[in-house]
C-alpha cells in the first residue's frame, strides 16, 4: 500500500524525467466480463480514460454503458473543485449498492483524486468496498493491480515528480478527433490550484515521439488532433534541446493534418511567435482558450498569476489584431478570498472589453493543501452566487452576439456525429469551435463540409449543407 503525501508532491528537485515505454498487458482472464467507466474533469482526465479502456480492454474486458451489466467500475475522477468531489463520492453510494447485489463486482478509483491525503483517508475509513485506488503516476500499472487483486483493498498512489511513458495505446472515443498528449504536470503553482500537486511537476514529450503519433493518426485519416497539456506553451522548457511550443506547432502543422487545435494555455507564456504561427497555417485552428481568472490585478497576484490585467488586455488583443477571425475562450472565478465588489467590478470591465465568445465561470473552491485554502474568506455564499449570475448573464450576451455574426455566413465544419436533439439532423464544429447542427445526410460524418449558418444562439449555431468546397 502506498498513500499520497501532499508535501511530497509539491516538491521539485533536480532528478532527470525518465522517457519509459509502456508496458502492455494481455490476457484472456477477463474475456467475456464487462466495465463501466465514468469520467470526471479536464480534457486530460477524459484522454487518461482512453488509455484505462485499452488497458482493461487488453485484459478481455468489453465496455458496456450499462452500470448493472458491470463485472468492473472504474471511476476516473478530477480534483480541481468541490463539486467534482461530491459528485465522485455520491456515485460511489450507487455503485456500493451494486457490489451488495454482486459480490464479484471490482470497484477502481483513480485519477486526481486520489493524489489528496484527505481523499483516501475518506475511502478507508467510509468505502471499504473500494477495490482498487490508483493515481495519476500510475495509471500504467492498472492492468496488474486488477490482475493481481486479491480480494482486499489495495491503494497505490504515489507523490513524485513523475516521468514520461511512450509506446502508449489508447481506445479513442472517436475516429475522427484525437487528443495528444505533448506534456504532464505544471509548475506554475497558482494558489488555489491542486494540479502542480496531483498531476506532478512539468515534463515535456520528446518532440520526435510526439510528431510521430500525429504522423500516424494522419495516416489513419483523422481530421483534427488537439495538443494537450496542463499548460502546452510551456512546452519544452524543461527540456535539454531549444525547443518551445511555437516550434512543436510549426512542425505539427507541417504534416498537414486538417485541423490542429491546442489547450490549455497560460496568458504567462504566450508568444509573439506562437501568434505568428497560428495566424500563419491555415490548418492551425483559430481559435484560443486563454484563462484570465479574474479581472483584478490585486486578485490575480493573490492568485499567483504572474500577469497583470493591463499585460493580459495587451496579449487579448495582440491576437485579435494579428490572428483573422479569432474566437477567444476563457476561464474565471468569482468569490476568491479577499476580492472586493471594485475587483468584481474590474472582472466585469475586462468581459465587456474582451467581449468573450464563451466562458467557463465558477465560483471559487478552497482546495486542501493550496496556500488560498489558507487565506480568509470573508465573502459570503449570496454575494459569490450573485456575482456569478452577473457575470454568466454578461458572458451570455457576448457569446450571443459573437454567433450572431455568423448568420447567413458559410463557414467550414467537421462533422462529428448524429444531433443528440434531433437524429435528422448532424452536428459539428466550426474552426471557431462554434457547436453547429446541421441539416445533411450521415454520410458526410467525418468530412469538412461547406454549411450555411441559418439560426445563432447563445451556445450553438444551426446551419445546412452547401455542396461546393467538400473535402
Amino acid at each position: 500500500m502506498n498513500l499520497p503525501n501532499m508535501k511530497n508532491a509539491k516538491l521539485r528537485g533536480l532528478k532527470t524525467v525518465e522517457y519509459k515505454k509502456q508496458e502492455n498487458l494481455f490476457s484472456s482472464n477477463y474475456v467475456g466480463k464487462k466495465y463501466f467507466i465514468r469520467t470526471y474533469g479536464c480534457q486530460m482526465n477524459v484522454h487518461d480514460s482512453e488509455e484505462i479502456c485499452s488497458m482493461v480492454e487488453n485484459l478481455g474486458f468489453q465496455k458496456t454503458e450499462c452500470l448493472e451489466e458491470a463485472d468492473l467500475v472504474l471511476l476516473n475522477t478530477c480534483a480541481i473543485r468541490e463539486n467534482a468531489h461530491d459528485k465522485v463520492f455520491g456515485y460511489l453510494g450507487r455503485v456500493k449498492h451494486l457490489k451488495k447485489e454482486k459480490p464479484e463486482l471490482m470497484i477502481a478509483i483513480g485519477g486526481c483524486m486520489p493524489q489528496q491525503e484527505s481523499v483516501i483517508h475518506n475511502i478507508l475509513e467510509k468505502h471499504p468496498y473500494v477495490d482498487i485506488v490508483f493515481g495519476t503516476h500510475n495509471i500504467h500499472e492498472l492492468s496488474k493491480l486488477i490482475l493481481n487483486h486479491q480480494k482486499k483493498q489495495e491503494i497505490e498512489v504515489y507523490s513524485v515528480e513523475g516521468n514520461v511513458y511512450e509506446n502508449v495505446l489508447y481506445k479513442r472515443d472517436s475516429s475522427i478527433t484525437a487528443w495528444v498528449n505533448i506534456m504532464y504536470g505544471c509548475d506554475k503553482f497558482c494558489t488555489y490550484c491542486i494540479v502542480p500537486y496531483t498531476r506532478g511537476k512539468q515534463r515535456s514529450r520528446k518532440m520526435e515521439d510526439i510528431l510521430k503519433e500525429v504522423q500516424e493518426l494522419k495516416d489513419l485519416g483523422y481530421q483534427e488532433i488537439t495538443l494537450l497539456g496542463q499548460n502546452v506553451n510551456a512546452y519544452g522548457k524543461d527540456l535539454e534541446e531549444n525547443i518551445d511550443f511555437a516550434t512543436l506547432l510549426e512542425k505539427v502543422a507541417n504534416i498537414k493534418i486538417s485541423r490542429v487545435r491546442f489547450v490549455t494555455s497560460h496568458p504567462w507564456d504566450f508568444t509573439d511567435r506562437m501568434i505568428e504561427i497560428i495566424a500563419k497555417y491555415d490548418n492551425v485552428m483559430p481559435y484560443i482558450h486563454l484563462p484570465l481568472q479574474s479581472g483584478s490585478s490585486k486578485i490575480l497576484k493573490l492568485m499567483g498569476r504572474r500577469y497583470t490585467k493591463e499585460e493580459y488586455l495587451t496579449l487579448f488583443h495582440k491576437m485579435k489584431e494579428r490572428i483573422p477571425k479569432v474566437a477567444i475562450t476563457t476561464d474565471i472565478i468569482v468569490g476568491f478570498p479577499f476580492e472586493t465588489e471594485q475587483d468584481f467590478l474590474e472582472t466585469l470591465e475586462v468581459v465587456n472589453t474582451c467581449k468573450y465568445d464563451g466562458a467557463y465561470t465558477f465560483i471559487y473552491s478552497p482546495r486542501e493543501g493550496t496556500p488560498a485554502s489558507k487565506m480568509k474568506d470573508e465573502v459570503s455564499n449570496s454575494v459569490k452566487e450573485d456575482r456569478l449570475h452577473l457575470l454568466n448573464r454578461l458572458i451570455n450576451q457576448y457569446s450571443f452576439e459573437n454567433n450572431q455574426k455568423y448568420l447567413n455566413k458559410v463557414v467550414p465544419v467537421l462533422i462529428q456525429g448524429v444531433s443528440e436533439k434531433d437524429q435528422n439532423k448532424v452536428y459539428g464544429y466550426t474552426d471557431t469551435m462554434k457547436l453547429v447542427n446541421v441539416i445533411a445526410d450521415q454520410d458526410v460524418i467525418g468530412k469538412i463540409i461547406s454549411v450555411k449558418i441559418t439560426d445563432a444562439k447563445s451556445f450553438s449555431l444551426d446551419g445546412e449543407m452547401v455542396v461546393t468546397n467538400q473535402k
